[in-house]
Parts: structure tokens; C-alpha cells; sequence
């Protein structure tokens, strides 16, 4: 039992120093950013094309900061305008496809997926998301009462405390992974030596194989379900070495989890928001399934004309 810990906690400190070179940086340049002209110059640029979504001018302040920052970012954001219950529904489901698009398609990256495909499906996703509900949703033209949320913006006075505020930031991030992989590696080293993970493998094979994928590859989609993108990198990072997870797989995989990672946090934050929350849910987890499967059926599909063109290929060069 002692050597699992060490080795776990070897595999933990070893991850989050991977991903921590990369939350850091990122973490503390958009926290400064936040603080200069740069995203108020963004945001005005976006604002005309609200009306594409069925929102207003002022929608576009909570999605450039939830895109950029988090959920609870673009959730203070929403609070500080009056919307009404359509406006901030359209927001919601924007937020739970695309939010924290740099650190989150970054760290992700480092299983070798291209951070411009994991944040591109993201933003179609959430642009998808919020013409199709405009278009096709009447109601909610009432205004949304929030809840016990309240916004109360922090003053910062000056460029050092703007510095010294994303400094603190990028360490709390960085602490909050490390508390939550360390932990989780040394139980999944534990679950591995003592053959569980195999187990609940086999267990989950029906779903990951609906969805086009191995059975190896249900921790990840586990991981990422239940705790997030950025955090489930972790754990994504060891199953591509252990667990021999095919690269078609965790293309696979994270087009699933682009769609419906930490579903059930994501969805419950939006909840004193004051719009249904179970629509929200069943829309992320509906498209995840049906992307992925798609996009499976169709890889399928082309590979044995990929691989009749190689072959064809290699026996006219051999030629």
C-alpha cells in the first residue's frame, strides 16, 4: 500500500507540474488583461453581432469574460444587466460549450489534441447553440430574477496590485489542481495495481462503445465528466500512457468532453440564475452524444479509403 502512495503521488506532483506550466502564465496574463483597455476593446468590437443570438450589446461582456476567465466570471457578468430569462438561458448554454477556452483547450492539448480544434468545436458549439434557441424559443421574454448572486467588482489601484491580484490568482489555480489530481492519482494508482480499473472498464464498455470507442477509454470520459476539462487532463495525460488509449479514441473522447465536461457543476451554478436548468443539461449531453457518433461513424468510414490509397501507394513505389 505504501509504495501505490509513493508512486501515485510521483505520478500526481508530475502532472500538475506539467499542467501548472501551463495554467500559470495563462491564468495571470488574462487576470491582468481583464484590467486594461484590452477586453473592454474586445467586447465592443463583438457587440454587434449580438442580435445574431437574440441578445443584447451588454451579452457580449459575460461571454468575452466567461470565455476568457471561467463560468463564475461570466455569472458575475450576467448579474450586472437586466436580461430576461431567454437572454440569459441563450448565455447559459453559450457559457457551458465555450468558457474558459485558453487555459482549458491548452492543458488539454498536451494529450495531442490541437488546442485550435478542441476551442473551435467549442465556439461552434456555443454559436450553434445560441441561433438555433433564438430562432426556435419564443417565450422567456420576462425578466430574469437572480438569486443570491451578487456582483461586487474588486477596485484595484494601480499596476502593482493589478500584478500582485494575478499572481495570487494563477497560484489559487494552480493549489486548486494540485489538490485535486495529487489525490485523484493516488486513488487511480491504487484502483489500477488492485485491478478495479479494469473492472469498471469492462463495466462502462457498452457506452464507450455506442460512442465509437474503446473501453480503455472510460476514465477519461469519467474524469472529465465528473470534474472537468482542465482538471481531467490529468488524468487524460496517464491514460494515453498506461492505459494505451489510441490517438483516434482521445480525438473521440474530448469531442465528447468539449460538449459536456463537469455537466452536472456546470449546469448546477446556473441554477440561481433563475432559468430551467434541466434543458441545459439534456442539450449538452444530447449533442456530445450525438457529435461524437457522428464524427465516429464517419471516421470509420473514411479509414479503409485511407488506408486502400496507402496501399496502393506502397505497391506502386514498390513497383
Amino acid at each position: 500500500m505504501y509504495g501505490i502512495v509513493i508512486r501515485g503521488l510521483q505520478q500526481g506532483i508530475h502532472v500538475t507540474w506539467t499542467l501548472g506550466k501551463v495554467i500559470f502564465p495563462i491564468t495571470l496574463l488574462i487576470t491582468i488583461l481583464q484590467y486594461t483597455p484590452v477586453l473592454p476593446w474586445i467586447i465592443k468590437q463583438i457587440s454587434p453581432v449580438m442580435g445574431l443570438f437574440g441578445l443584447s450589446g451588454e451579452a457580449a461582456v459575460p461571454l468575452v469574460l466567461g470565455n476568457s476567465l471561467n463560468l463564475y466570471a461570466g455569472i458575475a457578468a450576467i448579474v450586472s444587466f437586466d436580461f430576461s430569462i431567454k437572454e440569459v438561458f441563450i448565455l447559459a448554454i453559450m457559457l457551458s460549450f465555450s468558457h474558459n477556452l485558453f487555459i482549458e483547450s491548452t492543458v488539454a492539448s498536451k494529450v495531442g489534441v490541437s488546442p485550435w480544434f478542441i476551442g473551435g468545436i467549442r465556439v461552434m458549439l456555443a454559436m450553434m447553440a445560441g441561433i438555433v434557441i433564438n430562432l426556435f424559443w419564443d417565450g422567456g421574454s420576462e425578466q430574469a430574477q437572480y438569486g443570491f448572486i451578487s456582483s461586487s467588482p474588486e477596485v484595484l489601484n494601480g499596476w502593482n496590485e493589478i500584478a500582485l491580484q494575478g499572481v495570487q490568482t494563477a497560484i489559487v489555480a494552480v493549489a486548486q489542481l494540485a489538490l485535486i489530481v495529487i489525490p485523484l492519482m493516488v486513488i487511480m494508482q491504487y484502483l489500477r495495481e488492485k485491478g478495479w480499473l479494469t473492472k469498471f472498464s469492462n463495466g462502462l464498455a457498452p457506452f464507450t462503445k455506442l460512442l465509437g470507442m474503446e473501453k480503455n477509454t472510460s476514465m477519461t470520459l469519467v474524469a472529465g465528466l465528473t470534474i472537468g476539462l482542465a482538471y481531467g487532463a490529468g488524468l487524460m495525460i496517464q491514460a494515453v500512457k498506461e492505459d494505451g488509449v489510441s490517438k483516434r479514441d482521445m480525438y473521440l473522447a474530448l469531442i465528447f468532453l468539449v460538449s459536456c465536461h463537469a455537466v452536472v457543476e456546470d449546469t448546477l451554478i446556473f441554477i440561481p440564475l433563475g432559468i430551467p436548468v434541466w434543458p441545459l443539461l439534456v442539450v449538452r449531453l444530447a449533442t456530445a452524444i450525438v457529435l461524437t457518433m457522428v464524427v465516429s461513424l464517419f471516421w470509420k468510414r473514411t479509414d479503409p479509403v485511407r488506408r486502400k490509397e496507402i496501399t496502393n501507394e506502397n505497391s506502386y513505389n514498390s513497383l
